[in-house]
């Protein structure tokens, strides 16, 4: 396995994933991959070869490994891992489809100065869907792989001892499974560390989603105020140049009475009224 392009593709997806993304990756890459590498490809090294039945009739020893073992643990997790990983490319993928197109559009030596993708990293459009389709899929990946194993080996555990009466064995025959208890113990690890993946999964797409629906209200808002703004200023009164309040031409001012008193000319005090 070449650990420089995995590198690359790791720092890769790790550049465009959220904080939850980051947590996914790192307990894909060391509590999953490396257990794998390092452990787990050890431990069922041995499996069919320790595998011992009480009987010498060819054949019988191989038709029961394959009964109680249908498919490898670790050939499981070796389809899951490679299945779990496929998304975090395609976001790779899609970034750099991104940023080729947009190499075209500058190289095409265009004048309108207009950025197809100001920041092609950035989840916006379509790669905000794949985004979200990605943990969707990483998700159900998992959940899948939990059920399979839970069908083929009851409660993730390995039993002791196992009979087998399947043809061409001639009758009920004990079957011993190599180191059992240690490679319980390596699935229930496997098995806990991808319920966690699931949580961070599902997580994270629920971030995305109440971050874009806020997103949506507050501009959704923010035009709704802009509307009103604009309805009050078109519903206020026109002002002259000075201040001075338009009418229309039905308007009368309202008058003032003026009180008489005694120096207006041609009234008289009652007192001096002639008789």
């Amino acid at each position: 396995m070449n650990w420089e392009v995995f590198k690359g593709l790791l720092s890769g997806a790790n550049k465009y994933s959220t904080a939850f993304g980051r947590i996914w990756l790192s307990l894909v890459f060391i509590f999953r991959l490396l257990v794998y590498v390092v452990a787990a490809e050890r431990v069922w090294s041995d499996d069919h070869k320790d595998f011992d039945c009480n009987t010498r009739q060819p054949g019988c020893t191989n038709v029961c490994y394959d009964h109680f073992f249908p498919v490898s643990h670790i050939r499981l997790w070796a389809l899951q891992l490679i299945l779990v990983t496929c998304p975090s490319l395609l976001v790779i993928m899609h970034v750099a489809y991104r940023k080729a197109k947009e190499q075209r559009h500058r190289s095409a030596g265009r004048d309108d100065h207009r950025c197809t993708y100001p920041d092609p990293g950035k989840k916006r459009g379509g790669l905000w869907w794949t985004y979200l389709l990605s943990l969707v899929f990483k998700a159900g990946v998992d959940v899948v792989f939990l059920y399979i194993f839970y069908r083929f080996y009851r409660n993730y555990t390995l039993p002791r001892l196992v009979k087998c009466e399947l043809p061409p064995c001639p009758n009920v025959v004990d079957c011993f499974i190599s180191r059992p208890t240690e490679k319980s113990i390596f699935t229930l690890f496997m098995v806990v560390i991808t319920c966690i993946c699931i949580v961070l999964s599902l997580v994270e797409a629920t971030y995305l989603i109440g971050k874009r629906c806020h997103e949506c209200l507050l501009a959704s808002s923010g035009g709704s105020r802009r509307h009103s703004q604009d309805g009050a200023l078109s519903h206020a009164e026109p002002t002259g140049t000075a201040g001075q309040v338009f009418h229309g031409v039905d308007y009368k001012p309202a008058t003032a009475s003026i009180p008489t008193t005694a120096s207006s000319p041609g009234t008289l005090p009652e007192e001096e009224t002639l008789p």
